[in-house]
Protein backbone atom coordinates (compact mmCIF):
# COMPACT_ATOMS: atom_id res chain seq x y z
CA UNK A 1 0.00 0.00 0.00
CA UNK A 2 1.17 3.55 -0.78
CA UNK A 3 2.80 4.91 2.40
CA UNK A 4 1.33 8.37 1.98
CA UNK A 5 -2.15 6.87 1.59
CA UNK A 6 -1.68 4.84 4.76
CA UNK A 7 -0.53 7.97 6.62
CA UNK A 8 -3.60 9.84 5.34
CA UNK A 9 -5.94 7.10 6.50
CA UNK A 10 -4.39 6.75 9.94
CA UNK A 11 -4.18 10.39 10.89
CA UNK A 12 -7.05 12.09 9.07
CA UNK A 13 -9.86 9.54 9.38
CA UNK A 14 -10.85 10.71 12.91
CA UNK A 15 -11.05 14.32 11.68
CA UNK A 16 -13.26 13.48 8.72
CA UNK A 17 -15.46 11.25 10.88
CA UNK A 18 -16.05 14.11 13.31
CA UNK A 19 -16.94 16.46 10.46
CA UNK A 20 -19.23 13.95 8.82
CA UNK A 21 -21.24 13.30 11.99
CA UNK A 22 -21.45 17.03 12.62
CA UNK A 23 -21.72 16.63 16.38
CA UNK A 24 -24.77 14.38 16.22
CA UNK A 25 -25.67 11.02 17.84
CA UNK A 26 -23.68 11.24 21.08
CA UNK A 27 -25.23 14.09 23.05
CA UNK A 28 -28.77 15.45 23.13
CA UNK A 29 -28.66 18.29 20.59
CA UNK A 30 -32.44 18.74 20.20
CA UNK A 31 -34.69 19.95 22.99
CA UNK A 32 -37.96 18.44 21.81
CA UNK A 33 -39.29 15.51 19.82
CA UNK A 34 -42.24 15.05 17.47
CA UNK A 35 -44.13 11.80 17.94
CA UNK A 36 -46.25 10.15 15.26
CA UNK A 37 -48.51 7.73 17.10
CA UNK A 38 -50.16 4.49 15.99
CA UNK A 39 -48.56 4.05 12.57
CA UNK A 40 -49.64 0.70 11.10
CA UNK A 41 -46.47 -0.96 9.81
CA UNK A 42 -47.97 -4.10 8.25
CA UNK A 43 -49.63 -4.33 4.86
CA UNK A 44 -51.20 -7.64 5.94
CA UNK A 45 -52.54 -6.93 9.44
CA UNK A 46 -54.41 -3.86 10.63
CA UNK A 47 -54.62 -4.05 14.42
CA UNK A 48 -53.01 -2.67 17.53
CA UNK A 49 -50.39 -5.46 17.55
CA UNK A 50 -48.95 -4.06 14.31
CA UNK A 51 -48.74 -0.40 15.27
CA UNK A 52 -45.74 1.70 16.24
CA UNK A 53 -44.97 5.17 17.54
CA UNK A 54 -42.27 7.06 15.62
CA UNK A 55 -40.10 9.71 17.30
CA UNK A 56 -38.35 12.39 15.23
CA UNK A 57 -36.14 15.24 16.51
CA UNK A 58 -38.14 18.46 16.35
CA UNK A 59 -36.80 20.93 13.81
CA UNK A 60 -34.25 18.56 12.33
CA UNK A 61 -33.68 18.86 8.58
CA UNK A 62 -31.36 15.87 8.12
CA UNK A 63 -32.60 13.26 5.67
CA UNK A 64 -30.19 10.37 6.26
CA UNK A 65 -30.56 9.65 9.96
CA UNK A 66 -29.90 6.30 11.62
CA UNK A 67 -32.98 4.47 12.88
CA UNK A 68 -33.43 2.49 16.10
CA UNK A 69 -36.46 0.24 16.49
CA UNK A 70 -37.12 -0.47 20.18
CA UNK A 71 -39.22 -3.45 21.36
CA UNK A 72 -41.13 -3.55 24.64
CA UNK A 73 -40.91 -6.32 27.23
CA UNK A 74 -43.66 -8.29 28.92
CA UNK A 75 -42.75 -12.00 28.72
CA UNK A 76 -44.45 -12.27 25.29
CA UNK A 77 -47.91 -12.06 26.83
CA UNK A 78 -47.98 -8.46 28.06
CA UNK A 79 -46.62 -5.00 27.48
CA UNK A 80 -47.13 -2.20 24.98
CA UNK A 81 -45.18 0.32 22.90
CA UNK A 82 -46.20 3.10 25.29
CA UNK A 83 -44.30 1.66 28.28
CA UNK A 84 -42.13 4.21 30.04
CA UNK A 85 -38.83 2.55 29.10
CA UNK A 86 -39.81 2.58 25.42
CA UNK A 87 -40.83 6.23 25.55
CA UNK A 88 -37.71 7.30 27.46
CA UNK A 89 -35.37 5.35 25.19
CA UNK A 90 -36.97 6.65 21.99
CA UNK A 91 -37.15 10.28 23.13
CA UNK A 92 -33.56 10.26 24.38
CA UNK A 93 -32.13 8.94 21.13
CA UNK A 94 -34.35 11.18 19.01
CA UNK A 95 -32.89 14.15 20.89
CA UNK A 96 -29.46 12.88 19.86
CA UNK A 97 -30.53 13.02 16.19
CA UNK A 98 -31.76 9.49 15.59
CA UNK A 99 -35.18 8.53 14.31
CA UNK A 100 -36.66 5.96 16.71
CA UNK A 101 -39.72 3.77 16.78
CA UNK A 102 -41.42 1.82 19.56
CA UNK A 103 -43.29 -1.17 18.14
CA UNK A 104 -46.06 -3.48 19.20
CA UNK A 105 -46.10 -7.12 18.13
CA UNK A 106 -48.27 -10.21 18.49
CA UNK A 107 -48.64 -11.46 22.05
CA UNK A 108 -49.87 -14.70 23.56
CA UNK A 109 -53.54 -14.29 24.43
CA UNK A 110 -54.55 -14.19 28.08
CA UNK A 111 -56.50 -17.46 27.89
CA UNK A 112 -53.43 -19.28 26.50
CA UNK A 113 -50.82 -18.07 29.00
CA UNK A 114 -50.83 -21.26 31.09
CA UNK A 115 -50.31 -23.42 28.00
CA UNK A 116 -47.63 -21.06 26.70
CA UNK A 117 -45.64 -21.31 29.93
CA UNK A 118 -45.52 -25.11 29.80
CA UNK A 119 -45.03 -25.86 26.07
CA UNK A 120 -41.76 -25.18 24.28
CA UNK A 121 -43.33 -25.19 20.82
CA UNK A 122 -45.68 -22.37 21.85
CA UNK A 123 -42.76 -20.45 23.33
CA UNK A 124 -40.77 -20.75 20.11
CA UNK A 125 -43.85 -19.69 18.16
CA UNK A 126 -44.35 -16.59 20.30
CA UNK A 127 -40.74 -15.48 19.79
CA UNK A 128 -40.88 -16.21 16.06
CA UNK A 129 -44.12 -14.25 15.66
CA UNK A 130 -42.51 -11.32 17.44
CA UNK A 131 -39.42 -11.45 15.20
CA UNK A 132 -41.70 -11.76 12.16
CA UNK A 133 -43.58 -8.62 13.13
CA UNK A 134 -40.50 -6.53 13.88
CA UNK A 135 -38.93 -7.60 10.59
CA UNK A 136 -42.03 -6.26 8.86
CA UNK A 137 -41.51 -2.96 10.72
CA UNK A 138 -37.91 -2.81 9.50
CA UNK A 139 -39.08 -3.47 5.95
CA UNK A 140 -41.77 -0.77 6.37
CA UNK A 141 -39.06 1.85 6.76
CA UNK A 142 -37.04 0.62 3.79
CA UNK A 143 -40.25 0.53 1.74
CA UNK A 144 -40.91 4.10 2.81
CA UNK A 145 -37.41 5.14 1.70
CA UNK A 146 -38.23 3.78 -1.76
CA UNK A 147 -41.42 5.86 -1.74
CA UNK A 148 -40.15 9.27 -0.73
CA UNK A 149 -38.39 8.67 2.62
CA UNK A 150 -40.97 10.49 4.72
CA UNK A 151 -39.02 9.86 7.94
CA UNK A 152 -35.61 10.90 6.65
CA UNK A 153 -33.70 7.75 7.56
CA UNK A 154 -30.60 6.06 6.21
CA UNK A 155 -31.70 2.55 5.13
CA UNK A 156 -28.12 1.35 5.64
CA UNK A 157 -28.11 2.31 9.30
CA UNK A 158 -30.93 0.50 11.09
CA UNK A 159 -30.53 -0.89 14.60
CA UNK A 160 -32.93 -3.01 16.63
CA UNK A 161 -33.16 -3.32 20.39
CA UNK A 162 -35.42 -3.82 23.34
CA UNK A 163 -35.76 -4.63 27.00
CA UNK A 164 -36.46 -8.07 28.49
CA UNK A 165 -38.66 -9.92 25.97
CA UNK A 166 -37.93 -7.06 23.57
CA UNK A 167 -34.21 -7.74 23.91
CA UNK A 168 -34.86 -11.45 23.35
CA UNK A 169 -36.79 -10.58 20.19
CA UNK A 170 -34.07 -8.29 18.86
CA UNK A 171 -31.38 -10.92 19.45
CA UNK A 172 -33.26 -13.73 17.75
CA UNK A 173 -34.34 -11.50 14.87
CA UNK A 174 -30.69 -10.80 14.07
CA UNK A 175 -28.95 -14.05 14.96
CA UNK A 176 -31.21 -16.81 13.63
CA UNK A 177 -29.84 -16.76 10.11
CA UNK A 178 -31.43 -19.84 8.57
CA UNK A 179 -34.44 -22.06 9.18
CA UNK A 180 -31.94 -24.91 9.51
CA UNK A 181 -30.60 -23.26 12.69
CA UNK A 182 -33.80 -24.30 14.44
CA UNK A 183 -34.32 -27.78 15.93
CA UNK A 184 -36.44 -30.56 14.46
CA UNK A 185 -36.34 -32.75 17.60
CA UNK A 186 -37.85 -33.28 20.08
CA UNK A 187 -40.10 -30.60 18.52
CA UNK A 188 -40.08 -29.63 14.85
CA UNK A 189 -39.57 -25.88 15.21
CA UNK A 190 -38.56 -25.61 11.57
CA UNK A 191 -42.14 -26.56 10.72
CA UNK A 192 -43.41 -23.89 13.12
CA UNK A 193 -41.42 -21.14 11.43
CA UNK A 194 -42.32 -22.39 7.95
CA UNK A 195 -46.00 -22.15 8.91
CA UNK A 196 -45.33 -18.49 9.72
CA UNK A 197 -43.92 -17.82 6.27
CA UNK A 198 -40.29 -18.64 7.00
CA UNK A 199 -37.86 -16.42 8.88
CA UNK A 200 -39.11 -13.30 7.10
CA UNK A 201 -42.56 -14.05 8.48
CA UNK A 202 -46.11 -13.30 7.49
CA UNK A 203 -46.52 -9.63 8.46
CA UNK A 204 -45.86 -8.15 5.05
CA UNK A 205 -43.79 -5.51 3.25
CA UNK A 206 -42.02 -8.31 1.38
CA UNK A 207 -39.46 -7.39 -1.23
CA UNK A 208 -37.46 -5.21 1.16
CA UNK A 209 -34.61 -6.21 3.45
CA UNK A 210 -35.07 -6.85 7.15
CA UNK A 211 -31.33 -6.78 7.85
CA UNK A 212 -30.07 -4.69 10.75
CA UNK A 213 -26.71 -3.11 11.51
CA UNK A 214 -26.57 -3.88 15.21
CA UNK A 215 -28.45 -5.21 18.23
CA UNK A 216 -29.21 -3.57 21.59
CA UNK A 217 -30.29 -5.81 24.46
CA UNK A 218 -31.38 -4.57 27.86
CA UNK A 219 -31.69 -7.75 29.98
CA UNK A 220 -32.27 -9.99 26.98
CA UNK A 221 -30.78 -13.36 26.05
CA UNK A 222 -30.39 -15.98 23.37
CA UNK A 223 -31.69 -19.54 23.32
CA UNK A 224 -28.70 -21.14 21.57
CA UNK A 225 -25.26 -19.56 21.91
CA UNK A 226 -23.83 -20.86 18.63
CA UNK A 227 -26.44 -18.87 16.71
CA UNK A 228 -23.93 -16.08 17.30
CA UNK A 229 -21.38 -16.57 14.52
CA UNK A 230 -18.63 -14.65 12.76
CA UNK A 231 -20.99 -13.11 10.19
CA UNK A 232 -23.28 -11.55 12.76
CA UNK A 233 -24.10 -7.97 13.62
CA UNK A 234 -22.52 -6.02 16.49
CA UNK A 235 -24.06 -6.59 19.92
CA UNK A 236 -24.48 -4.29 22.90
CA UNK A 237 -26.10 -5.67 26.02
CA UNK A 238 -26.67 -4.52 29.60
CA UNK A 239 -27.77 -6.80 32.40
CA UNK A 240 -27.64 -7.42 36.13
CA UNK A 241 -25.72 -10.43 37.41
CA UNK A 242 -28.61 -11.45 39.71
CA UNK A 243 -31.17 -11.48 36.89
CA UNK A 244 -33.25 -14.66 37.05
CA UNK A 245 -36.04 -13.59 34.69
CA UNK A 246 -33.57 -13.73 31.83
CA UNK A 247 -30.63 -15.54 33.34
CA UNK A 248 -27.37 -13.56 33.30
CA UNK A 249 -25.60 -16.81 32.41
CA UNK A 250 -27.88 -19.59 31.14
CA UNK A 251 -31.11 -20.82 32.67
CA UNK A 252 -34.82 -21.26 32.03
CA UNK A 253 -36.73 -18.11 31.15
CA UNK A 254 -38.75 -16.49 33.94
CA UNK A 255 -36.89 -18.80 36.32
CA UNK A 256 -39.40 -21.54 35.51
CA UNK A 257 -38.19 -25.02 34.57
CA UNK A 258 -40.88 -25.38 31.89
CA UNK A 259 -39.63 -22.36 29.92
CA UNK A 260 -36.94 -22.47 27.24
CA UNK A 261 -33.35 -21.71 28.23
CA UNK A 262 -32.04 -18.21 27.70
CA UNK A 263 -28.38 -17.26 27.94
CA UNK A 264 -27.74 -13.67 28.93
CA UNK A 265 -24.87 -11.23 28.89
CA UNK A 266 -22.51 -13.44 30.89
CA UNK A 267 -22.50 -16.08 28.13
CA UNK A 268 -23.33 -14.14 24.98
CA UNK A 269 -20.30 -11.88 25.07
CA UNK A 270 -17.66 -14.59 25.51
CA UNK A 271 -19.29 -16.27 22.50
CA UNK A 272 -19.22 -13.00 20.56
CA UNK A 273 -15.53 -12.59 21.42
CA UNK A 274 -14.80 -16.16 20.34
CA UNK A 275 -16.30 -15.68 16.88
CA UNK A 276 -15.11 -12.10 16.35
CA UNK A 277 -18.42 -10.23 16.62
CA UNK A 278 -18.03 -6.58 17.67
CA UNK A 279 -19.56 -6.35 21.11
CA UNK A 280 -19.74 -4.46 24.37
CA UNK A 281 -21.40 -5.37 27.65
CA UNK A 282 -22.49 -3.28 30.60
CA UNK A 283 -22.74 -5.37 33.77
CA UNK A 284 -24.62 -4.34 36.89
CA UNK A 285 -23.24 -6.37 39.78
CA UNK A 286 -25.91 -7.85 42.06
CA UNK A 287 -28.81 -6.30 40.14
CA UNK A 288 -31.92 -8.18 39.10
CA UNK A 289 -34.28 -7.62 36.21
CA UNK A 290 -36.40 -4.63 37.17
CA UNK A 291 -34.04 -1.83 36.09
CA UNK A 292 -34.59 -2.55 32.40
CA UNK A 293 -38.27 -1.54 32.45
CA UNK A 294 -37.99 1.42 34.82
CA UNK A 295 -37.02 4.05 32.25
CA UNK A 296 -35.21 7.23 33.23
CA UNK A 297 -36.30 6.88 36.86
CA UNK A 298 -33.52 4.28 37.11
CA UNK A 299 -29.93 5.55 36.91
CA UNK A 300 -28.98 2.12 35.58
CA UNK A 301 -31.32 2.62 32.62
CA UNK A 302 -29.82 6.01 31.80
CA UNK A 303 -26.33 4.54 32.13
CA UNK A 304 -27.31 1.78 29.72
CA UNK A 305 -28.56 4.37 27.22
CA UNK A 306 -25.32 6.35 27.49
CA UNK A 307 -23.30 3.18 26.90
CA UNK A 308 -25.53 2.28 23.96
CA UNK A 309 -24.88 5.67 22.36
CA UNK A 310 -21.12 5.24 22.80
CA UNK A 311 -21.29 1.75 21.30
CA UNK A 312 -23.33 2.77 18.27
CA UNK A 313 -21.39 5.92 17.45
CA UNK A 314 -18.36 4.26 15.78
CA UNK A 315 -20.71 2.00 13.81
CA UNK A 316 -22.55 4.85 12.08
CA UNK A 317 -21.87 5.50 8.40
CA UNK A 318 -20.62 9.00 9.19
CA UNK A 319 -17.77 7.35 11.11
CA UNK A 320 -17.25 4.35 8.88
CA UNK A 321 -14.51 4.31 6.25
CA UNK A 322 -14.66 0.72 5.16
CA UNK A 323 -12.48 0.71 2.05
CA UNK A 324 -10.06 2.88 0.14
CA UNK A 325 -10.20 1.26 -3.28
CA UNK A 326 -12.88 -0.19 -5.49
CA UNK A 327 -10.80 -3.20 -6.43
CA UNK A 328 -12.95 -6.32 -6.58
CA UNK A 329 -11.10 -9.49 -5.66
CA UNK A 330 -10.95 -12.29 -3.11
CA UNK A 331 -9.79 -10.36 -0.05
CA UNK A 332 -7.30 -11.81 2.38
CA UNK A 333 -6.19 -10.10 5.56
CA UNK A 334 -2.50 -9.17 5.41
CA UNK A 335 -2.09 -7.47 8.75
CA UNK A 336 -3.69 -5.31 11.44
CA UNK A 337 -2.12 -1.97 12.36
CA UNK A 338 -2.80 0.60 15.06
CA UNK A 339 -3.10 4.39 14.67
CA UNK A 340 0.69 4.71 14.43
CA UNK A 341 0.92 2.15 11.66
CA UNK A 342 2.42 -0.50 13.94
CA UNK A 343 1.43 -4.11 13.27
CA UNK A 344 -0.62 -5.54 16.13
CA UNK A 345 -3.07 -8.21 17.20
CA UNK A 346 -6.68 -7.37 18.08
CA UNK A 347 -6.86 -4.83 20.92
CA UNK A 348 -10.22 -3.93 22.45
CA UNK A 349 -11.69 -0.42 22.55
CA UNK A 350 -9.22 1.28 20.17
CA UNK A 351 -9.41 1.93 16.40
CA UNK A 352 -7.52 -0.64 14.36
CA UNK A 353 -7.05 -0.90 10.61
CA UNK A 354 -7.34 -4.24 8.81
CA UNK A 355 -5.25 -4.21 5.64
CA UNK A 356 -6.13 -6.64 2.84
CA UNK A 357 -4.28 -8.00 -0.17
CA UNK A 358 -6.53 -6.08 -2.60
CA UNK A 359 -5.39 -2.74 -1.17
CA UNK A 360 -8.54 -2.12 0.85
CA UNK A 361 -8.53 -1.03 4.47
CA UNK A 362 -11.28 -1.54 7.03
CA UNK A 363 -11.45 0.53 10.19
CA UNK A 364 -12.72 -1.57 13.09
CA UNK A 365 -13.19 -1.17 16.82
CA UNK A 366 -13.50 -4.35 18.88
CA UNK A 367 -15.45 -3.28 21.93
CA UNK A 368 -15.81 -5.05 25.25
CA UNK A 369 -15.57 -4.38 28.94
Amino acid sequence: MNKFLLFFILFFTPFFALCQCDGRYQDEIFTSVNTINDVNYSDIFSDNEHKMDIYIPDGDTATNRPLIIFIHGGSFYGGDKSQIDCQDFCRTFAKKGYVTASVNYRLVSFINIASFLTNHDEQYEAVLKATSDVKAAIRYFRKDVANGNNYGIDPNSIFVGGSSAGGVTAIHLAYIDNVSDLPTTPLDIQAVVNNLGGLEGDAGNLGFSSQVNGVISFAGGINTLNWLDSNDEPLFSAQGTADQTVNYNCGPGLGQATVLTLCGTGEMHPQADAVGVINKSLIFQGEGHGWCSAGNISPLFTEAMDSTASFLYPLLPCNNISSITNIVSEKKLIKIVDLLGRETNIIHNVPLFHIYNDGSVEKRIHLSY
